[in-house]
């Protein structure tokens, strides 16, 4: 196959003018656990341009619930894993890869190069920094996050809502897994799902909400 068939099956399913628009999109992912790796699956698939993957971790058995590796991926970095999926479904997707931890310092040069950046972490405080970082540091990039996927109620439950002009947050705000209610994997890609959507539409240039 080759990359012009590639993308004129996606311009069939998805449109020239949106097609274009993807293919010359730049979206960051930080965090590569249940949010982000679904995220990433579903970007990939979209044809957008470029992806740069941030996670420090390594995938572990506890991960494999809901999260896009498998059994042969156990001690890897996840990025390259996750990478090495991603290219098995779109080769023409650029793919940048950081297995590190990421910080407000290093936040800004990472993910320099894109439009907007998803927010897929798993602890308050890590979501807390990188939302002051993007919203204080980075004048012109949309933050896409994660808040709220947690437990077995109504998939309906998960929304997304404008939070300032620059700042989205999806998922239903309230589920934590500190409650002791567990992260499943349909109520995660739910989330995952809603975020990317978030995405698609930023980068068509409507609203997600």
């Amino acid at each position: 196959m080759t990359r012009e068939e590639y993308f004129n099956a996606l311009i069939e399913r998805h449109g020239k003018e949106a097609q274009e628009k993807f293919s010359n999109a730049a979206v960051g992912i930080a965090g590569l656990g249940g949010l982000g790796s679904n995220i990433a699956f579903f970007l990939a698939r979209l044809g957008i341009g470029k992806l740069v993957l941030a996670d420090f971790d390594r995938v572990d058995v506890t991960n494999l619930n809901r999260q896009q590796y498998r059994v042969a991926d156990l001690g890897r970095y996840k990025a390259e894993a996750l990478k090495e999926q991603l290219l098995g479904i779109n080769p023409y997707c650029v793919y940048e890869t950081h297995s590190v931890k990421l910080t407000e310092e290093n936040i800004p040069e990472i993910f320099s190069e894109c439009d907007i950046i998803c927010e897929a972490f798993d602890k308050a405080d890590q979501k807390a920094m990188i939302t002051e970082t993007v919203l204080s540091d980075m004048k012109n990039v949309i933050l896409v996050s994660g808040s709220g996927m947690a437990g077995t109620d109504s998939a309906n439950k998960i929304t997304t809502r404008k939070v300032m002009s620059r700042f989205y947050l999806c998922g239903d705000e309230k589920s934590d897994i500190a409650d002791g209610c567990g992260l499943m994997a349909p109520r995660v890609a739910v989330c995952a799902a809603h975020q990317a959507t978030a995405v698609m539409k930023l980068i068509l240039g409507q609203s997600p909400v």
